[in-house]
């Protein structure tokens, strides 16, 4: 691809993103906030009451960096409400101690009620996530044994695997007529079907803005509601009934969204509605006159498309975990290792945290890079990276043949959609799976396997005409390990057994081909510490290389040798 990296990049972060989080931010004005705009922006009571009706105990509180400013405030705020209702309750439990006193005890005995003191509710705040601010930080929250997250600020919605969550969206405030004024103009046609849509933090207008268009005359706008389902046809909101059961009339509407949606959900929709206006809040000062711009998709989708185009003949790929706290993200994980085992190539997993492209650059043998995260994060899109990184939707057209890849224009980001609706298998898929079974049940009589590589079908790199010669590497790696490792009974004996390494062959470890390993043998040059000297074995058998000795020991103030006498450097 033009432009795209030919070495890996410097392995440092500049000091301009030290500390930099993919997640959009809301436009959240950092002034000083009033008590009443505390208790209204971050919903103080009706979070108390989500809390005393949970009956948690350890409440995690989880902030984005933008609003962290506040989070002091905001745990006073919680811990002055959760007091007062402790104040109310111990009020009527010494109400009730006084009646009991009065000779009423085995009335109340005869109810079952035992008048018990309430405990005292913990909060804490998480000062920074694990992955992305838009997921709940359920690793965080489990270092503090928390029973609850209390999650403020926009969010991806996605469900989580272990952890209740109240969701605080902080509602922004919204000016009603510049954007009343902007939907006419885009829309002079009263009679057009228009899905009325907004960012969370913004959500809680929809249903004003929806009523004030009925007002002037809009018949045909369907006001979309929050829902926890990132797999829904419009991710994480309702959707009109008429497309409830089936998803293809959704192609007759055109969506207004509120404020900056992420690039993940332009992507997701730009196939599925007919056109997407956003309203940018930025929009409405009082020098420009309001408008909503059309979103342009075309260029995001063919540059994601050259990107999976890019890793056809990748023979190594890395699953890249971006988080663990979305439901169902190890079955995820184990779904993608199969599809690319099956297709003949190798995958190798990672945790890393928060993903930036000097992590990734450490491993050069990776050839690409698959996210499981939210389906807002699995979304990566940056020059910086050496390799390119895909989801798992993409993945599934990467390993295609090039005759039978075909692009819908289609793109998805959950992954929770393709386990529920898995797409159908290439060709290549299939034949790759037969041609292992194959391999696995006459590898005893197939006296010529070692030509079956070369009778291959050859493939080729579609950007630069080269040919390719390891692309699926798997393939033929049951072969290539068993080679004159079967016993006399037919047992094998890969383990235990010390074969010489034929030139020409895979490395092999535990008994599997490993590219990996190969990699490591034959294009590092830096092997890690010890390294420095060549050792020859099977040459002269002679051990060339520094002998071992023993270094200093002991602690800071006074080390000791190997012969046992004390050092006087400190």
């Amino acid at each position: 691809m033009p432009g795209s990296l030919t070495a890996p990049p410097v392995l440092s972060t500049p000091e301009m993103h030290i500390f930099e989080d993919p997640t959009p931010v809301t436009g959240i004005s950092i002034l000083q906030r009033s008590d009443e705009e505390i208790y209204l922006t971050y919903e103080i009571k009706r979070t108390v009451a989500e809390v005393r009706e949970g009956k948690w105990r350890r409440i995690a509180l989880q902030f984005p960096d933008e609003m962290l400013p506040d989070a002091p405030r905001v745990y006073e705020a919680l811990q002055k409400g959760l007091q007062e209702i402790s104040v109310e309750k111990d009020r009527i439990v010494g109400a009730l101690d006084g009646s009991l006193a009065d000779g009423h005890a085995d009335g109340h005995a005869d109810m079952g009620i035992t008048p018990v003191a309430p405990s005292e509710e913990k909060l804490f705040i998480l000062a920074d996530t694990s992955y992305g601010s838009c997921c709940v930080d359920e690793i965080a929250a489990e270092h503090v044994d928390a029973d609850v997250v209390v999650h403020y600020g926009r969010a991806c919605l996605s469900p989580t695997a272990r952890l209740p969550v109240v969701h605080v969206f902080t509602s922004q405030p919204l000016e009603m007529g510049p954007l009343l004024h902007a939907f006419e103009d885009t829309y002079p046609d009263k009679a057009k079907r228009v899905i009325l849509m907004a960012d969370v933090t913004y959500s809680c207008h929809v249903p004003l803005v929806f009523e004030a268009l009925k007002e002037r005359g809009y018949c045909n706008v369907y006001a979309t509601r929050i829902v926890h389902n990132p797999s829904s046809p419009l991710p994480n909101r309702t959707v009109p009934n008429s497309v409830k059961e089936d998803s293809s009339p959704l192609i007759d509407w055109q969506l207004f969204h509120i404020s900056d949606p992420p690039q993940s959900l332009l992507l997701t929709l730009s196939s599925r509605v007919s056109a997407i206006h956003i309203y940018h809040i930025s929009t409405t000062s009082l020098s420009a006159k309001p408008k909503a711009l059309i979103a342009s998709t075309g260029l995001a989708l063919r540059r994601r498309y050259a990107l999976l185009t890019a890793l056809s003949t990748v023979s190594i790929f890395g699953v890249l975990i971006n988080t663990l706290s979305v439901k169902n993200y190890l079955h995820t994980i184990e779904y993608v290792k199969a599809q690319i085992l099956a297709a003949g190539k190798q995958s190798y997993t990672f945790v890393v945290g928060k993903v930036n492209a000097a992590k990734v650059a450490n491993f050069s043998e990776v050839g690409g890079w698959v996210v499981i995260g939210c389906w807002e994060s699995s979304l990566v899109e940056s020059k910086d990276f050496w390799k390119p990184v895909i989801t798992p939707f993409e993945l599934e057209l990467a390993l295609q043949e090039d005759g039978e890849r075909v692009w819908t224009g289609e793109w998805r980001s959950d992954f929770q959609g393709i386990l529920d609706e898995p797409t159908q298998r290439s060709t290549t898929t299939q034949v790759a799976e037969d041609k292992l079974s194959r391999q696995g049940r006459g590898r005893d009589d197939a006296a010529d396997s070692d030509s079956e590589p070369e009778s291959a079908p050859p493939e080729f790199d579609l950007r630069t005409g080269r040919y390719v010669s390891h692309t699926r590497p798997m393939l033929n790696s049951e072969n290539v390990a068993s080679r004159g490792t079967t016993s006399e009974h037919g047992s094998q004996s890969i383990q235990n057994s010390l074969i010489k390494r034929s030139k020409g062959d895979l490395a092999i470890i535990g008994g599997q081909v490993s590219p990996g390993a190969e990699y490591l043998k034959s294009k590092r040059t830096w092997k890690g510490l010890g390294s420095d000297f060549e050792i020859a074995y099977e040459e002269s058998g002679a051990v060339v290389g520094a002998s071992i000795e023993e270094g200093w020991s002991g602690i800071a103030r006074g080390y000791t040798s190997g012969t046992g006498e004390a050092s006087s450097r400190r």
